[in-house]
């Protein structure tokens, strides 16, 4: 499996404070698949660096985005990755904004998104660690499935 993570973030790209997402969604998605190939990557909030770092991850199974998903004025996320992909999947994000519930009311404020672009599985995660690890309770279980999926293998 092959995995790229971005965050997306105006200070961490700028280096004003360590990525800590990034690092962290690696750590689950080795944990879950410990042969998968992860690449990591940090953009600032602007549309067109995102679009740009999303169309060079080719031949990734997923791209998982961390930041940019909530209501301040600088958070494009979701708008960008909609530009990007040519199939929503609207049930990851509604049940990672579910579970998100249990632990914060704030993230009904969450606008992540998820989607197809190709073969490739495009997930917004929000940028803290806790929204993470809450997301990817939610993703990883079904990842290997959707990647059989995408190439063709069918059901299990």
């Amino acid at each position: 499996m092959k995995v790229s993570v971005i965050t997306i973030s105006d200070r961490a790209s700028r280096g004003e404070y360590e990525d800590r997402t990034g690092p962290e969604i690696e750590r689950e998605v080795r944990g879950r698949f410990p042969d998968a190939e992860v690449s990591r990557r940090v953009v600032p909030d602007e549309p067109e660096q995102i679009l740009a770092v999303l169309a060079d991850q080719e031949g990734a199974d997923f791209i998982l985005t961390a930041g940019g998903t909530g209501i301040s004025p600088r958070d494009v996320t979701p708008e960008t990755t909609r530009r990007f992909i040519e199939r929503e999947l609207p049930g990851i994000p509604e049940l990672i904004r579910a579970q998100s519930w249990e632990e914060t009311p704030a993230a009904v404020l969450s606008r992540g998104v998820a989607g197809l672009k190709g073969r490739t599985i495009v997930v917004n995660f929000p940028g803290s660690l806790r929204a993470v690890r809450t997301c990817m309770r939610v993703v990883g279980p079904v990842m290997e499935h959707a990647v059989k999926m995408l190439r063709g293998e069918g059901h299990e």
